[in-house]
């Protein structure tokens, strides 16, 4: 069951960030389009796409953007850490140099947004193994370390990048589900108090009469 594009429950800004090459904008293709474009050049900037899922009955737009990848870029694209809920940093599983640059794309994401982000890191390339360069268990050390979630994927034939995907949101969604039912409770707590006060304050005139 589907909605109308302007019409959802919740909005999820989602950011993906990595070195350039490492396939982020063929990630994105491939989970809002199931496309892969072989010829796909650098992103200049920020772009982005959006799709809906549904969870618990709820319709869940992420909208997830993409920012370059390139030092240059780096200072237009941090203004658009502000207000993600999630991120996804995106390594290639062929390239040491990509794999080794996620602990600066991790600081970089912690230093910019809020700090209840939701992170996944993605080894793309998983097609590739007789090129691999960094072992799986590298990865799930390293996302182990961050305590953040981890899984490779493959742009190109489409491994995992739904469920990578799917995951981050629905661990976005269950963040804010508890958050909002703290906050309904406290809500609660609040309202007994002010029964409470106004409770007592009737019974106080009334002793006094």
């Amino acid at each position: 069951m589907s909605k109308a594009d302007d019409d959802y429950d919740y909005l999820f800004k989602i950011v993906l960030s990595g070195d350039s090459g490492v396939g982020k904008s063929n990630l994105l293709l491939r989970f809002t389009k199931n496309q892969f474009n072989a010829d796909s050049k650098t992103t200049i900037g920020v772009e982005f796409a959006t799709r809906s899922i549904t969870i618990s009955g709820k319709v869940v737009k992420a909208q997830i953007w993409d920012t370059a990848g390139q030092e240059r870029y780096r200072a237009i694209t941090a203004a658009y850490y502000r207000g993600a809920i999630g991120a996804v940093l995106v390594y290639d599983i062929t390239n040491k140099q990509s794999f080794e640059a996620v602990e600066q794309w991790i600081q970089e994401v912690r230093e910019n947004a809020d700090k209840d982000i939701v992170i996944m890191i993605i080894g793309n390339k998983s097609d590739l193994k007789h090129l691999r360069a960094i072992r799986t268990e590298s990865g799930q050390d390293l996302a182990q370390m961050y305590k953040v979630a981890f899984m490779e994927a493959s742009a190109q034939d489409g491994t995992n990048v739904d469920q990578a995907f799917i995951q981050i949101i629905q661990q976005i969604y269950q963040n804010l589900t508890k958050q909002l039912q703290k906050y309904d409770q406290m809500s609660h707590l609040q309202s007994e108090k002010l029964d409470l006060e106004i409770t007592n304050s009737g019974n106080k005139k009334q002793g006094c009469c």
